[in-house]
Protein backbone atom coordinates (compact mmCIF):
# COMPACT_ATOMS: atom_id res chain seq x y z
CA UNK A 1 0.00 0.00 0.00
CA UNK A 2 2.72 2.34 1.01
CA UNK A 3 4.62 1.76 -2.55
CA UNK A 4 1.03 2.70 -4.27
CA UNK A 5 0.89 6.19 -2.24
CA UNK A 6 4.48 6.81 -3.47
CA UNK A 7 3.50 6.27 -6.70
CA UNK A 8 0.23 8.07 -6.40
CA UNK A 9 1.86 10.85 -4.88
CA UNK A 10 4.23 10.87 -7.93
CA UNK A 11 1.47 12.26 -10.35
CA UNK A 12 -0.29 14.25 -8.01
CA UNK A 13 2.59 16.74 -6.77
CA UNK A 14 3.95 19.91 -8.88
CA UNK A 15 7.13 18.54 -9.98
CA UNK A 16 8.24 21.61 -11.43
CA UNK A 17 7.40 23.58 -8.53
CA UNK A 18 8.84 21.69 -5.97
CA UNK A 19 12.14 21.13 -7.54
CA UNK A 20 12.15 25.25 -8.00
CA UNK A 21 11.76 25.37 -4.00
CA UNK A 22 14.03 23.24 -3.38
CA UNK A 23 16.66 25.05 -5.84
CA UNK A 24 16.01 27.90 -3.80
CA UNK A 25 16.74 26.19 -0.33
CA UNK A 26 20.09 24.45 -1.63
CA UNK A 27 21.22 28.00 -2.87
CA UNK A 28 20.43 29.60 0.32
CA UNK A 29 23.88 31.23 1.63
CA UNK A 30 22.73 31.74 5.14
CA UNK A 31 25.14 30.71 7.20
CA UNK A 32 24.06 28.82 10.19
CA UNK A 33 20.84 27.04 7.49
CA UNK A 34 23.31 25.92 4.92
CA UNK A 35 25.92 24.18 7.53
CA UNK A 36 23.04 22.61 9.62
CA UNK A 37 21.70 21.19 6.33
CA UNK A 38 24.67 20.28 4.76
CA UNK A 39 25.58 18.50 8.01
CA UNK A 40 22.34 16.96 7.86
CA UNK A 41 22.74 15.53 4.81
CA UNK A 42 26.23 14.69 4.74
CA UNK A 43 25.17 12.50 8.34
CA UNK A 44 22.33 11.28 6.84
CA UNK A 45 23.63 10.00 3.95
CA UNK A 46 27.05 8.68 5.24
CA UNK A 47 28.99 10.92 2.67
CA UNK A 48 32.89 10.60 2.48
CA UNK A 49 34.24 13.70 2.58
CA UNK A 50 38.22 12.45 3.08
CA UNK A 51 37.58 12.28 -0.64
CA UNK A 52 36.44 15.91 -1.22
CA UNK A 53 38.97 18.55 -2.50
CA UNK A 54 37.55 20.75 0.36
CA UNK A 55 36.45 18.57 3.42
CA UNK A 56 35.20 21.34 5.69
CA UNK A 57 31.76 20.72 5.62
CA UNK A 58 31.17 24.28 6.50
CA UNK A 59 33.59 25.81 3.63
CA UNK A 60 31.27 25.64 1.06
CA UNK A 61 29.17 29.07 -0.14
CA UNK A 62 25.90 26.76 -0.04
CA UNK A 63 24.61 23.29 -0.23
CA UNK A 64 24.77 23.27 -4.20
CA UNK A 65 27.98 23.39 -4.01
CA UNK A 66 28.50 20.70 -1.59
CA UNK A 67 26.30 18.80 -3.65
CA UNK A 68 28.69 19.11 -6.48
CA UNK A 69 31.61 19.24 -4.37
CA UNK A 70 34.96 18.34 -6.88
CA UNK A 71 36.86 15.71 -5.71
CA UNK A 72 41.12 15.40 -4.81
CA UNK A 73 43.37 14.33 -7.57
CA UNK A 74 43.30 10.76 -7.68
CA UNK A 75 40.56 10.00 -5.90
CA UNK A 76 39.00 8.50 -9.25
CA UNK A 77 41.87 6.89 -11.51
CA UNK A 78 40.74 6.33 -14.87
CA UNK A 79 41.08 2.48 -16.08
CA UNK A 80 43.87 2.55 -18.12
CA UNK A 81 43.09 -0.47 -20.15
CA UNK A 82 43.31 0.42 -24.40
CA UNK A 83 39.64 1.14 -25.24
CA UNK A 84 38.35 0.86 -22.02
CA UNK A 85 34.64 2.30 -21.61
CA UNK A 86 34.62 4.25 -18.21
CA UNK A 87 31.48 4.83 -16.09
CA UNK A 88 31.01 8.56 -16.35
CA UNK A 89 29.59 8.83 -12.61
CA UNK A 90 29.55 7.11 -9.24
CA UNK A 91 26.44 5.27 -8.05
CA UNK A 92 25.14 2.13 -9.29
CA UNK A 93 24.16 -0.04 -12.72
CA UNK A 94 20.16 0.43 -12.90
CA UNK A 95 20.41 -1.40 -16.21
CA UNK A 96 23.19 -2.37 -19.06
CA UNK A 97 22.76 -4.43 -22.20
CA UNK A 98 21.07 -4.30 -25.68
CA UNK A 99 18.85 -1.99 -27.54
CA UNK A 100 16.40 -4.20 -29.07
CA UNK A 101 13.61 -2.89 -31.40
CA UNK A 102 14.38 0.68 -30.74
CA UNK A 103 13.98 0.64 -27.12
CA UNK A 104 16.00 0.22 -23.52
CA UNK A 105 15.19 -1.77 -20.75
CA UNK A 106 14.16 0.23 -17.52
CA UNK A 107 13.03 -2.46 -15.39
CA UNK A 108 10.58 -5.10 -14.43
CA UNK A 109 8.69 -5.34 -17.47
CA UNK A 110 8.85 -1.69 -18.34
CA UNK A 111 11.23 0.15 -21.44
CA UNK A 112 11.52 2.70 -23.03
CA UNK A 113 12.20 4.17 -26.67
CA UNK A 114 15.30 5.56 -27.73
CA UNK A 115 13.76 7.92 -30.28
CA UNK A 116 11.92 9.81 -27.38
CA UNK A 117 14.57 9.73 -25.05
CA UNK A 118 16.78 11.64 -27.61
CA UNK A 119 13.92 14.03 -28.25
CA UNK A 120 12.01 12.68 -31.08
CA UNK A 121 14.73 13.04 -33.75
CA UNK A 122 14.73 9.98 -35.77
CA UNK A 123 18.32 10.69 -37.03
CA UNK A 124 19.60 11.18 -33.78
CA UNK A 125 18.37 7.83 -32.60
CA UNK A 126 18.99 6.33 -36.07
CA UNK A 127 22.82 5.35 -34.85
CA UNK A 128 21.78 3.61 -31.82
CA UNK A 129 19.40 1.20 -33.01
CA UNK A 130 20.60 -2.49 -31.99
CA UNK A 131 23.29 -0.93 -30.17
CA UNK A 132 23.60 -1.09 -26.42
CA UNK A 133 23.20 1.38 -23.55
CA UNK A 134 23.84 1.87 -19.44
CA UNK A 135 21.86 3.65 -17.34
CA UNK A 136 24.06 4.21 -14.08
CA UNK A 137 21.97 6.05 -10.95
CA UNK A 138 23.67 8.56 -8.78
CA UNK A 139 22.39 8.33 -5.41
CA UNK A 140 22.42 10.96 -2.49
CA UNK A 141 25.74 10.45 -1.15
CA UNK A 142 27.52 10.07 -4.53
CA UNK A 143 30.25 12.03 -6.26
CA UNK A 144 27.55 14.20 -8.65
CA UNK A 145 29.90 15.34 -11.57
CA UNK A 146 29.39 13.06 -14.80
CA UNK A 147 32.29 12.69 -17.26
CA UNK A 148 33.10 11.26 -20.62
CA UNK A 149 32.99 7.20 -21.18
CA UNK A 150 35.35 7.97 -23.99
CA UNK A 151 36.89 11.25 -25.59
CA UNK A 152 34.54 12.78 -28.05
CA UNK A 153 33.90 15.41 -30.32
CA UNK A 154 30.60 16.97 -29.30
CA UNK A 155 27.91 17.13 -32.89
CA UNK A 156 24.74 18.25 -30.75
CA UNK A 157 22.59 18.78 -27.32
CA UNK A 158 18.90 18.53 -26.73
CA UNK A 159 17.12 20.18 -23.75
CA UNK A 160 13.98 17.89 -23.57
CA UNK A 161 11.24 19.46 -21.32
CA UNK A 162 9.29 16.83 -19.07
CA UNK A 163 8.19 15.29 -15.91
CA UNK A 164 10.63 14.87 -13.13
CA UNK A 165 9.70 11.96 -11.18
CA UNK A 166 11.88 10.59 -8.43
CA UNK A 167 14.44 8.22 -9.78
CA UNK A 168 15.07 5.16 -8.07
CA UNK A 169 14.27 1.54 -7.95
CA UNK A 170 10.73 1.89 -6.91
CA UNK A 171 9.39 4.52 -9.57
CA UNK A 172 11.58 2.76 -12.03
CA UNK A 173 9.64 -0.41 -11.57
CA UNK A 174 6.45 0.93 -11.66
CA UNK A 175 6.37 4.36 -14.09
CA UNK A 176 6.31 3.77 -17.20
CA UNK A 177 9.03 4.70 -19.87
CA UNK A 178 10.72 6.90 -17.14
CA UNK A 179 13.49 8.05 -18.15
CA UNK A 180 12.18 9.32 -21.93
CA UNK A 181 9.75 11.07 -19.52
CA UNK A 182 11.47 13.37 -17.50
CA UNK A 183 13.13 16.27 -18.23
CA UNK A 184 16.74 15.93 -19.62
CA UNK A 185 19.33 17.24 -21.77
CA UNK A 186 21.07 14.57 -24.51
CA UNK A 187 24.40 15.03 -25.23
CA UNK A 188 25.93 13.35 -28.57
CA UNK A 189 29.11 12.84 -29.64
CA UNK A 190 31.39 11.46 -32.30
CA UNK A 191 34.00 8.69 -30.95
CA UNK A 192 36.48 6.29 -31.89
CA UNK A 193 33.48 4.03 -30.95
CA UNK A 194 31.13 5.89 -33.10
CA UNK A 195 28.37 8.20 -32.14
CA UNK A 196 28.01 8.11 -28.41
CA UNK A 197 25.21 9.52 -26.07
CA UNK A 198 25.25 10.36 -22.88
CA UNK A 199 21.81 11.58 -21.71
CA UNK A 200 21.46 13.47 -18.26
CA UNK A 201 18.10 12.27 -16.45
CA UNK A 202 16.23 15.07 -14.00
CA UNK A 203 14.67 13.89 -11.23
CA UNK A 204 12.13 15.11 -8.44
CA UNK A 205 14.04 17.83 -6.33
CA UNK A 206 16.87 18.43 -9.17
CA UNK A 207 17.21 21.88 -9.36
CA UNK A 208 19.15 21.85 -12.30
CA UNK A 209 21.25 20.36 -14.96
CA UNK A 210 24.54 21.47 -16.22
CA UNK A 211 27.23 21.15 -18.72
CA UNK A 212 30.49 22.08 -19.01
CA UNK A 213 30.41 23.82 -21.99
CA UNK A 214 27.09 25.51 -21.62
CA UNK A 215 26.55 26.10 -17.54
CA UNK A 216 23.24 26.18 -16.40
CA UNK A 217 20.62 23.90 -19.17
CA UNK A 218 16.90 25.63 -18.62
CA UNK A 219 16.08 27.25 -21.12
CA UNK A 220 13.07 30.51 -20.40
CA UNK A 221 10.69 28.40 -21.71
CA UNK A 222 9.85 24.69 -21.30
CA UNK A 223 10.30 23.32 -24.70
CA UNK A 224 12.76 21.21 -26.94
CA UNK A 225 15.60 22.91 -27.69
CA UNK A 226 18.40 21.83 -29.97
CA UNK A 227 22.30 23.53 -29.87
CA UNK A 228 24.28 22.07 -32.75
CA UNK A 229 28.40 22.43 -32.70
CA UNK A 230 30.00 22.54 -35.94
CA UNK A 231 31.55 25.20 -37.47
CA UNK A 232 28.37 26.25 -38.99
CA UNK A 233 26.51 26.71 -35.31
CA UNK A 234 29.12 27.02 -32.54
CA UNK A 235 32.62 26.09 -32.49
CA UNK A 236 33.54 22.38 -31.83
CA UNK A 237 33.92 21.26 -28.44
CA UNK A 238 36.32 18.29 -27.50
CA UNK A 239 36.26 16.27 -24.82
CA UNK A 240 38.55 13.90 -23.48
CA UNK A 241 38.14 10.21 -21.99
CA UNK A 242 37.32 11.05 -17.98
CA UNK A 243 36.81 14.29 -18.72
CA UNK A 244 33.99 16.35 -16.91
CA UNK A 245 30.81 16.67 -18.91
CA UNK A 246 28.52 18.27 -16.58
CA UNK A 247 26.66 17.47 -13.15
CA UNK A 248 23.34 17.56 -11.70
CA UNK A 249 22.37 19.63 -8.58
CA UNK A 250 20.47 17.45 -6.16
CA UNK A 251 21.41 14.23 -8.56
CA UNK A 252 19.86 11.60 -10.82
CA UNK A 253 20.76 9.32 -13.59
CA UNK A 254 22.67 8.83 -16.97
CA UNK A 255 21.97 6.99 -19.46
CA UNK A 256 24.85 5.95 -22.37
CA UNK A 257 23.77 5.01 -25.42
CA UNK A 258 26.09 3.41 -28.05
CA UNK A 259 25.78 1.83 -31.79
CA UNK A 260 25.72 -1.39 -32.68
CA UNK A 261 28.60 -3.98 -32.01
CA UNK A 262 31.00 -1.14 -30.63
CA UNK A 263 31.36 -1.86 -27.27
CA UNK A 264 30.70 -4.94 -25.23
CA UNK A 265 30.16 -4.45 -21.10
CA UNK A 266 32.45 -6.03 -18.63
CA UNK A 267 31.28 -9.56 -17.51
CA UNK A 268 29.52 -9.61 -13.80
CA UNK A 269 28.55 -6.06 -14.47
CA UNK A 270 24.51 -6.02 -14.17
CA UNK A 271 21.59 -4.58 -12.40
CA UNK A 272 22.81 -2.95 -8.84
CA UNK A 273 26.15 -3.23 -9.03
CA UNK A 274 28.28 -0.37 -7.58
CA UNK A 275 30.42 1.46 -10.13
CA UNK A 276 32.41 4.74 -9.70
CA UNK A 277 33.85 7.24 -11.98
CA UNK A 278 36.81 6.20 -14.40
CA UNK A 279 36.10 2.20 -13.53
CA UNK A 280 36.08 0.57 -16.48
CA UNK A 281 32.51 -0.76 -17.71
CA UNK A 282 33.45 -1.92 -21.21
CA UNK A 283 35.80 -3.16 -23.65
CA UNK A 284 35.71 -2.39 -27.48
CA UNK A 285 33.83 -4.79 -29.46
CA UNK A 286 36.22 -6.35 -31.73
Amino acid sequence: MNKRLFILSQYLLPHHLLSRLAGCIAECRVRWFKNALTAWFAKRYQVDMSQALVEDLTAYEHFNAFFTRALKDGARPLDQTPGAILSPADGAVSQLGPIEHGRVFQAKGHSFSVLELLGGDAANAAPFMGGDFATIYLSPKDYHRVHMPLAGTLREMVYIPGRIFSVNQTTAENVPELFARNERVACIFDTERGPMAVVLVGAMIVASIETVWAGLITPPKRELKTFRYDEAARAPIHLEKGAELGRFKLGSTAVVLFGPDQVKWAEGLGALSPVQMGQGIGLPNA
